[in-house]
């Protein structure tokens, strides 16, 4: 590995302006395929094999008038006044004129009328799916209800219309801001800050074009080009950030620029290529859930990181030629100061670490277990109007009518009774009705279309409580469980769906996929770590100190977005349960980046080994020359991260916040706290491997054991210990 990187790096060295060149041309390319041929993205979330999506299917085929996208617009009178057809009337006629637009169906007519008679809920249906209608369309739709407000009466766009997609703005270029800082603090040289930056943001691009183009021909929802963003650029600089640490480091110890960054492209390469390695097997694991929008969300993550990672290998070293030694601070390069690595803060903290390592290996798991405690109570939904932010029309609709009807009105739960004849289904509806009207948690029960064939019938159950209340949760299971009797042995069905049971739906299938994804992930990610450190205690360590990390993180983000604590701090105005697929994302991203910090800092700890330090020596020397570049990692990652707390949208800031919040517990506290104390406790021994198991494991050089300067740079095999 280190001798075909070696390779690489030199090759990119040499032949700068050709590499730099190809980059620029093929980002150029793509700019121009995003101008012409990028496509939206996509809302239709599809989870196959639930009973939820099995309902929406039958919906669309038995009902196909009615498989549009449909929008609601909530009108309301002052207090003391009702609502009357002649308020009513040009709300309705406005309405119908919107662009799109196939019906619009008063309130009166259909009974959508509060009991004090002061707000209604007018139904505003389009004759394609929400993905067929134009932004335009929507855009109108979402103008309409400030338009069509008075003095005596008020509108509000809400419905699935008035769900924006999350957009990222300016806010989020304050991570790239305190990146910039922090990278012009760590180097001491703007080059080597602007440098680093440059080719993470070259990688960003070029990864994020490739995604916008797949837009074209693949569906692809519009959480997971941000996702994307958010690992694609904090991967990227880090990258950068520990191939060009290598390379002033090498400068600093006497070697020539295209010696150093060659080797630097071998040793810190190696370990970025492992590095990104989990991180790709960690998001496209992903696919393993079997849910169709996760797996995209995974690849198009792991594509941005795997272009870092090639960006880094190629681009970054052939940019690093042009500047040579003005990578180097000027005082360093005169010559006029010498930097003094052993009495460096990181030395001094690795020397407290392994002399305290009982104590802080305890005092460590302990209070990460602490802090996992909340994780227990972790409420998984859906998200609902009510997750919105409080100035959005989707949260003032959902408010306005939780107030005026209840709070079911707003996630109303959908029940398909489908029957072998038309007699056959009106008499299971009727079962179906009376067995669930008398169920705790139901407001009311409404027999609803039946399908042309007869054969189809639907019925709307009102539940007592929110959408995303675990209330609601608990009724989907119980209203399956009272009408499965009613079709055993026989060919009819009945099946629910709605908001509240999909993400019932998705909680169970993604519970079902963990163990096996956690399998799989951690399974190959082991033999990853086992071929490159040639040990099976530094990969069992890491999969450890994993837990660790996501056991704290968890209970951390169930206490601020679950429970409230701090909410304020965090703009979170109303606290309530997790996204489903929030977990199974934060652990397949957290794994990866976890496992990123390990093989910086472990790679370097068995460099120094390999090359003749004792166990606990090569542990302080590893961790004392790693711990200036992982803090800076940590802390340009996790800024990165915490940028995206500053959108509105709800899923995408706790998914920042998680990450932010895993970043830090996992490179501060477990990897260059925990794991150092370990390896230290463990000695020589975390270093050996069964004879048996040495024989059969690849040798994989990523320390550049096997490389050696002479006066013509060459290879040469100079053995390993």
């Amino acid at each position: 590995m280190a001798q075909l990187l070696y390779r690489l790096g030199r090759f990119s060295y040499r032949r700068r302006g050709r590499v730099v060149a190809i980059w620029g041309v093929i980002l150029v390319l793509l700019g121009v395929g995003v101008a012409t041929l990028a496509g939206s993205t996509s809302d239709n979330l599809t989870i196959p094999g639930t009973e939820a999506q099995q309902a929406l299917d039958d919906l669309k085929s038995d009902f196909p008038a009615a498989s549009g996208a449909t929008a609601t617009l909530i009108v309301q009178v002052p207090e003391g006044q009702q609502l009357d057809e002649a308020t009513l009337a040009p709300v309705l006629a406005d309405a119908a004129k919107l662009p799109e637009v196939v019906a619009v169906v008063d309130p009166t007519q259909s009974h959508a009328i509060s009991q004090d008679g002061r707000t209604g809920l007018v139904t505003v249906a389009y004759a394609t799916s929400l993905d067929g209608i134009s932004q335009d369309a929507k855009d109108a739709f979402d103008e309409f209800g400030a338009s069509a407000t008075t003095d005596s009466l008020r509108v509000v766009s809400g419905g699935e219309l008035s769900q924006a997609p999350p957009e990222v703005g300016a806010t989020e270029g304050i991570g790239v801001v305190i990146a910039a800082v922090v990278l012009v603090i760590t180097f001491g040289s703007l080059i080597a800050a602007g440098m680093t930056l440059l080719t993470a943001l070259v990688g960003l691009g070029v990864g994020m074009s490739g995604l916008l183009i797949l837009t074209s021909v693949v569906d692809i929802t519009s959480t997971a080009p941000i996702l994307a963003l958010m690992l694609g650029l904090a991967v990227g600089i880090d990258y950068a950030l520990f191939i060009s640490s290598r390379h002033r480091n090498n400068l600093a110890d006497g070697l020539d620029p295209e010696e150093s960054v060659a080797r630097a492209v071998a040793t810190a390469g190696s370990a970025v290529t492992f590095a990104g390695a989990t991180v790709v097997i960690a998001l496209a694991g992903l696919s393993i859930a079997g849910i169709p929008f996760l797996s995209v969300m995974g690849f198009a993550a792991a594509g941005t990181v795997l272009t870092a990672v090639i960006v880094a290998l190629t681009l970054l070293p052939a940019l690093l030629g042009f500047v040579g030694k003005k990578i180097l601070p000027r005082k360093q390069r005169t010559g006029t100061i010498t930097p003094n690595a052993q009495d460096g803060a990181g030395f001094r903290w690795a020397r407290v670490v392994t002399r305290f390592r009982t104590p802080i290996v305890v005092v460590g798991v302990l209070g990460l277990g602490a802090l996992a405690i909340p994780a227990a109570q972790m409420h998984l939904a859906l998200p609902d109007g009510g997750t919105a932010p409080a100035d959005s029309h989707q949260r003032i609709a959902y408010d306005l009518t939780a107030e005026a009807f209840g709070p079911g009105v707003n996630g109303p739960l959908i029940v398909v009774v489908k029957g072998d004849s038309a007699d056959a289904t009106t008499q299971l509806a009727g079962k179906v009705t009376s067995a669930v009207q008398g169920l705790d948690d139901v407001v009311a029960v409404q027999p609803g279309q039946v399908s042309e064939s007869g054969q189809t019938q639907l019925i709307t159950v009102i539940p007592k409580s929110s959408p995303s209340s675990e209330d609601t949760a608990q009724l989907v299971t119980t209203i399956r469980d009272t009408v499965a009797p009613l079709t055993d042995g026989t060919d009819q069905s009945v099946a629910v769906t709605g908001t509240t049971a999909i993400g019932v739906d998705v909680s169970a299938k993604l519970a079902g996929a963990l163990p096996i994804y956690l399998a799989v992930v951690i399974g190959l990610s082991f033999l990853l770590l086992l071929i490159a450190f040639r040990s099976w205690m530094v990969p069992l360590k890491a999969a450890v100190g994993f837990l660790l990390t996501i056991g704290a993180t968890f209970g951390l983000v169930v206490g601020v977005f679950q429970w409230g604590w701090a909410s304020s701090i965090f703009g979170i105005d109303n606290p309530g349960p997790l996204v489903s697929f929030l977990p199974i994302i934060m652990i397949g991203i957290l794994f990866g980046l976890a496992m990123d910090y390990e093989v910086f800092i472990v790679s370097r700890v068995r460099e120094e080994f390999v090359h003749g330090s004792h166990a606990t020596e090569a542990t302080i020397a590893g961790v004392g020359h790693g711990a200036r570049v992982v803090t800076a990692a940590a802390l340009i990652m996790a800024s990165v991260f915490a940028g995206f707390m500053l959108v509105d949208d709800p899923t995408i800031k706790a998914i920042g916040f998680g990450l932010a919040v895993g970043v830090l517990i996992d490179a501060f506290l477990v990897r260059m706290t925990i794991v150092p104390a370990a390896l230290a406790l463990l000695g020589d021994r975390a270093w050996r491997l069964p004879r048996w198991l040495d024989k059969v494991t690849p040798k994989v050089d990523i320390e550049g054991a096997n490389l050696r300067l002479a006066d013509e740079p060459e290879l040469v095999p100079s053995g390993s210990r």
